[in-house]
């Protein structure tokens, strides 16, 4: 699917498309070429990712400059999280979404897209698939694939999973 967008739009479309992705949420109405093109990011850094934790020690991989600053923060916040495998349902409560909106916003100003639609794994053993990857804000993603990285859960990747060669975007 995302092959068959980027085709039609060119390289051109995506790279004017890209501006108008980092304007405020709010502008946007429900236009089904946004969500595209929202969709076709997310799946573009969800592949470099993986191919990030099939090719190097994920214990030694730094996401961003703060990372121990977000774990620290994060395992104060949910102490008791498994991120090794976790359900859509466990971090969607209604409690849940408020102590994790509090969470996110503290890195609104110190993390470059905060809050931007990010693929996150369930569970992480497995790799990206429909049935195993839910949208999460950005600085969530950090969090839990930070600790991920920091707890071991991600060392099996490189041995279980080789890189795959990215397929090019016109």
């Amino acid at each position: 699917m995302a092959d068959e967008f980027s085709k039609e739009i060119g390289a051109d479309g995506l790279m004017a498309s890209a501006s108008v992705l980092g304007r405020p949420a709010e502008e946007f109405v429900n236009d089904s070429m946004v969500e595209e093109l929202w969709a076709i990011k997310a799946f573009e850094h969800a592949e470099i990712y993986f191919n990030l934790l099939s090719s190097v020690d994920p214990r030694i991989l730094r996401l961003t400059k703060i990372d121990n600053d977000i774990y620290k923060h994060f395992r104060e916040t949910f102490p008791k999280m498994d991120v090794a495998t976790f359900s859509q349902d466990e971090i969607k409560t209604p409690e849940a979404k408020e102590t994790w909106r509090t969470f996110c916003e503290t890195y609104k100003e110190t993390v470059t897209d905060y809050n931007y639609a990010t693929l996150i794994r369930l569970d992480s053993t497995k790799e990206y698939s429909e049935a195993n990857s839910i949208v999460v804000p950005r600085v969530q993603f950090l969090a839990i694939e930070v600790s991920r990285n920091k707890e071991g859960n991600n060392d099996s990747i490189r041995t279980n999973f080789k890189p795959k060669n990215r397929q090019i975007r016109s």
